[in-house]
């Protein structure tokens, strides 16, 4: 059985990626807050419903990329 190696930079790339989902969640979140004028204390309070919201956000962005990378793969192919 071969080992799978994920190295650092990929590692690194993914948080990066995911720590941007959860930006865009917060964002969310916030404009939320200021449309429906709610408290501020509900950024804290459902930070659990945020982070599943980044996940979801996450699970879109892997698919569009997979999407992306097998456009490019059967485009790029050249003939035999």
């Amino acid at each position: 059985m071969n080992d799978i190696v994920i190295t650092g930079r990929r590692i690194v790339r993914e948080l990066l990626i995911f720590a941007g989902c959860f930006v865009s969640a917060l964002g969310v979140n916030t404009f939320a807050i200021i449309r429906f004028r709610t408290e501020w204390k509900e950024l804290i309070t459902t930070l659990h419903i945020t982070l599943a919201v980044a996940v979801l956000f996450f699970a879109v962005a892997a698919f569009l990329r997979v999407l992306v990378f097998c456009c490019k793969h059967f485009t790029s192919r050249r003939a035999a």
